[in-house]
C-alpha cells in the first residue's frame, strides 16, 4: 500500500528524580557531527527543549567516550528556546549555538538507540533500533521555576539511563 512503515512504541517508567548538582564540564554534539551506530538520539517535537537538554546531559555524564548524544525533533523550532537556553547556563552548558535538527528516517538509522519525548507517535520507524519513551513536560511557555524542575528530571534520567546500560 506504500506510505510510512507502522510506528513502534515503548514506554518505561523511571521515577522523578530529586533535584542534584551538575558537574560544570560541558559537551553538547549536533548530528552533523557524523553519529556512529551506537550513538544514542534523543528525540522532542521541536528539538528546541528537553532533547537538546537530554543530549547534552548524555554527553556530560557518560562514560564511554566512543559514545554520543545527539538530537532532533520531528517538527524542529527555528532556535533552541531562551529558557531552556538560560537554565541550561546556570548548569554550565551552552546550546546557544545549537540549532533545531529535523528527526529524518535516515538520521534515524544512524543511532542504535532513539529516546522520544512527547513525539512517540510521529517518530520513524527503524527496524533495528531501540525505541525508549520518556514522559516529559514540554518546557516550552514555562517559567524559569518550571524549567529548571523539567531540567532535573531530564539529568536525573539521564543518569539513571547511563548507569542502566552501562554508558
Amino acid at each position: 500500500m506504500g506510505g510510512d512503515p507502522p510506528l513502534r512504541r515503548f514506554s518505561f517508567y523511571i521515577p522523578s528524580p530529586s533535584p542534584s548538582k551538575s558537574n560544570p564540564i560541558q559537551s553538547t554534539t549536533t548530528p552533523q557531527e557524523s553519529a556512529t551506530m551506537s550513538d544514542i538520539m534523543f528525540a522532542c517535537i521541536h528539538n528546541a527543549g528537553r532533547s537538546q537538554m537530554a543530549a547534552a546531559f548524555f554527553n556530560r555524564h557518560k562514560t564511554q567516550p566512543s559514545i554520543k548524544g545527539i538530537s532532533a525533533g520531528t517538527n524542529p523550532a527555528t532556535e533552541v528556546h531562551p529558557v531552556v537556553r538560560e537554565i541550561m547556563l546556570e548548569v554550565g552548558i551552552d546550546l546557544s549555538n545549537m540549532t533545531p535538527v529535523k528527526l529524518t528516517t535516515e538520521l534515524a538509522q544512524t543511532v542504535s538507540t532513539i529516546v522520544t519525548m512527547g513525539c512517540g507517535e510521529t517518530c520513524p520507524y527503524v527496524p533495528g533500533v531501540k525505541i525508549v519513551d520518556w514522559a516529559i513536560e514540554d518546557p516550552k511557555n514555562k517559567s524559569v521555576d518550571e524549567a529548571r524542575v523539567i531540567r532535573d528530571v531530564i539529568e536525573q534520567r539521564i543518569k539513571d539511563f547511563i548507569a542502566e546500560n552501562k554508558y
